[in-house]
């Protein structure tokens, strides 16, 4: 009897890779167990980092929200010449509180034309007050650009 020798394998089979050759392993042949560990871990980070994000936001907006102490508004304004703009504005803040509020006017082509820095000092929770803004030329709006507290030093 003759003994018959394998042939060469079948090109189209997949074989294993030689134990250690290309790292940890080639995904086909890894077991299904590792993928679901790998996917469970993947998942917690994923929730993880999203808790965070989520909590880093919110403390950012109510960290913006809780410090504005300060809120402001134009009432009216007018221009009384070609070189002055009367606003009339009004302040919320608390009692101890100082103010600054910025103020501007633009004219017909919505060129500034005027800027003024107000500090409220008064130890009221409201203050009303009729501010002059000089302009290089007339002013057709009274605007309140910002206000917010004072810094100290």
């Amino acid at each position: 009897m003759t003994a018959v020798q394998p042939g060469p394998p079948d090109p189209r089979t997949p074989q294993a890779p030689p134990a250690g050759r290309y790292g940890p392993g080639d995904r086909r042949f890894r077991d299904a167990e590792a993928d679901a560990r790998a996917d469970r871990k993947l998942r917690v980070a994923a929730v993880v980092a999203g808790a965070l994000a989520l909590a880093g936001i919110g403390w950012y907006g109510w960290h913006t929200i809780a410090d504005s102490k300060v809120s402001a508004q134009v009432v009216a304004f007018q221009a009384v010449s070609d070189h002055a703009v009367e606003i009339h504005l009004e302040v919320h803040k608390d009692a101890g509180t100082v103010a600054v509020c910025t103020l501007r006017s633009e004219d017909a082509d919505h060129n500034e034309v005027g800027r003024k820095d107000v500090r409220l000092t008064q130890h009221a929770k409201q203050v009303d007050t009729i501010v002059t803004v000089r302009t290089t030329a007339r002013g057709s709006t009274g605007e309140l650009v910002s206000c917010g507290t004072a810094p100290r030093g």
